[in-house]
């Protein structure tokens, strides 16, 4: 295989551009954005987490998580209650946003249905795997330093 056109990055980067653009057209009729659906989508998934645990898991700098928690937990999206220790505080998602969440999340699967459209359901398979395969490897190269 030719390397010689190193364009990979930025074909990916520009592929994630215009996705979360157009995620956040269809998030804005529920007030969110990717950023905020990031979190709420993974603390659905992973179950309640500290902030750090979040910035962490989502490898976004931690005042950034910090003030979309704010934001987030303003909107009622989210609540933050005491943890085992006194000192830390553990985020969930609010009983009204877990009544949303279902409605958000069938509305982006629709929209990646879309996105997907030109992909077999093979090549999209194929697209997931590769996906999660370099985040393993990027957390394994992580674990060397």
């Amino acid at each position: 295989m030719d390397r010689s056109d190193h364009n990979i990055l930025h074909l990916l980067n520009q592929q994630v551009r215009r996705l979360n653009q157009r995620m956040n057209e269809k998030l804005k009729e529920y007030d969110l954005y990717m950023s905020q659906w990031a979190v709420i989508y993974t603390l659905h998934t992973m179950g309640p987490m500290t902030q750090k645990e979040i910035w962490q898991y989502l490898n976004v700098e931690a005042p950034t998580v910090t003030r979309t928690i704010t934001r987030l937990e303003e909107k009622g999206w989210l609540v933050r209650k005491q943890g085992a220790d006194k000192r830390q505080r553990i985020i969930h998602i609010s009983p009204e946003a877990e009544q949303q969440r279902d409605e958000i999340a069938a509305s982006i699967r629709k929209y990646e249905d879309e996105q997907l459209l030109g992909l077999t359901e093979e090549e999209e398979k194929q697209l997931r795997g590769l996906l999660e395969r370099m985040i393993i490897q990027e957390d394994d190269h992580d674990g060397e330093d």
